[in-house]
This record gives structure tokens, C-alpha cells and sequence, in this order.
């Protein structure tokens, strides 16, 4: 119904954002993968300059149409590039404020032990019952995760056996607790997890597209000056010492 009627779904967004349009000085739309990460850096940057930040968690591809129906937003931090791309070439972000603030890694993970030894041969044989990635349509974590897959030659062989997460941290959950044997995480996940052991495969980069994750200042904005003090903070030796904690790479 909301899809048939934009100025209804435009209106329920405003209404579920407006307790935080009041309630800090930065709204941040932020990708799921970057969650942990995202709460250590609210607080330091609180720290920092006495600002109070807010974030709404989520696959990128949702948050994208979130903001392009009118959600209050100050910043997005995408899970990719072409999204914030996207959103300055039809003037909802700030021309010259798009950067690469973390550049992901994903990884094959399972919390159990032994689950696979030798993860290429484990995907090839389909031994298993649930494989979890994101949505590739919209999470950019999931679309390199078929990108893996497809690599490998096993993308068309295991669609009976994948289980898709609407976020990369629905993905997450689906294998943290067993419902499915393995999946597709981001490294900062497994990092940010609290309990130790498991399979883990650092996939290589050579195997999926450079996971970019883009900061954006969006045109609709009504907090500017914290929002660019917020995307200041991003690239100051604090926050990206921060960001590589949970296993990001950064440009700094």
C-alpha cells in the first residue's frame, strides 16, 4: 500500500523519525555492518565535541529509499559507493562532502568449531543445510557475497540452500545462532562478536568488488554544522583508529 501511495509512506517516515529530529544534534543513517563500529564512534565523538549523535541501523538499500522518501537524515554512511553517488547526482547530498570512511571485508564465518577446513572445498560440496547472505538487492555485503559464490562457481548450485537476510546483520543473526551452518559476514561482526572460537575464512579481496563504504551530508539536513563536524570527527586519528578496530580499512 505504502509503495502505491509515496505522500502515505512519505508521511509514516516522518512520523517514526520525528522523536529523533528532537532528540540530537546529528541523525545518522547507518549500515548495518557498521553498527558496532557506529556506537563506539557516537560516543567518542560526544566526547570529543559535546554533540549527541543518533543512528538508524539498516541494510543500505532500505536506508537509501528511507532517505529518497524524505526521512529526516542528516548524514548517511552507506555500505557502498553508489548510493551516496546516487544522492548527489540528484542533489539529496551535498556535492563535495562524498567520502570513503571504511573499506569493508567480508568473511565466511560459523561459530561453530570445525565447520569447515577447507572452505572452498565445503562450499563446492553443498554438505549443509542453510548458507546465510544478505539480500544482494540490497545490501551491499550480500552482493559480494553472490560475488564470491560466483567466483567459485557454486552460485547457481546452492540457491535451494541460501538463506537471505534482509541486512547483513539479520544475516549475522541467522549463523550466530545456528540457524544457518555458515554464511557471509562482515569481518567487523565476527570481530565485534563476544564470544570466541569458530570457522572463519578471510575471503580475498580479489574474489568480490571493493567494499566502499561512502559518508554523505544530505541536502535535506537542518543540523549542517554538526553534521559537518560529525563527518570531520570520521577522518580524525581517533575516529579511524576506531573504525580499523572492528576490522575496517581506512584511507587515513
Amino acid at each position: 500500500m505504502l509503495e502505491k501511495c509515496p505522500q502515505l509512506a512519505r508521511l509514516c517516515l516522518l512520523l517514526v523519525f520525528s522523536n529523533m529530529a528532537h532528540a540530537a544534534d546529528v541523525r545518522i543513517a547507518v549500515a548495518a555492518n557498521f553498527t558496532d563500529a557506529a556506537r563506539d564512534l557516537i560516543t567518542a565523538f560526544s566526547d570529543v565535541t559535546g554533540l549527541e549523535a543518533v543512528a538508524s541501523y539498516g541494510s543500505t538499500g532500505k536506508l537509501y529509499a528511507q532517505i529518497d522518501n524524505g526521512a529526516p537524515f542528516d548524514v548517511f554512511l552507506a555500505a557502498d559507493s553508489r548510493r551516496p553517488e546516487l544522492l548527489e547526482e540528484n542533489s539529496q547530498g551535498v556535492t563535495g562532502t562524498r567520502f570513503t570512511y571504511a573499506r569493508g571485508k567480508l568473511a565466511l564465518w560459523s561459530p561453530v568449531p570445525g565447520t569447515f577446513e577447507d572452505p572452498k572445498t565445503w562450499l563446492e560440496s553443498g554438505e549443509f543445510a542453510r548458507l546465510a547472505i544478505a539480500n544482494p538487492k540490497t545490501a551491499p555485503y550480500g552482493f559480494a557475497a553472490q560475488e564470491v559464490l560466483t567466483e567459485l562457481g557454486v552460485w547457481e548450485s546452492l540457491q535451494s540452500r541460501l538463506v537471505r537476510g534482509d541486512s547483513i546483520a539479520q544475516t549475522f543473526q541467522f549463523v550466530a545462532t545456528t540457524n544457518a551452518q555458515s554464511g557471509f559476514v562482515a569481518l567487523s561482526q565476527v570481530r565485534a562478536w563476544d564470544e570466541k572460537g569458530g570457522s572463519l575464512w578471510m575471503i580475498p579481496q580479489s574474489y568480490y568488488s571493493p567494499i566502499n563504504q561512502q559518508a554523505i551530508l544530505l541536502s535535506r539536513s537542518e543540523n549542517k554544522n554538526a553534521a559537518r563536524q560529525w563527518l570531520e570527527f570520521l577522518r580524525s586519528d581517533k575516529a579511524t583508529g576506531i573504525i580499523e578496530k572492528f576490522g575496517y580499512e581506512t584511507e587515513h
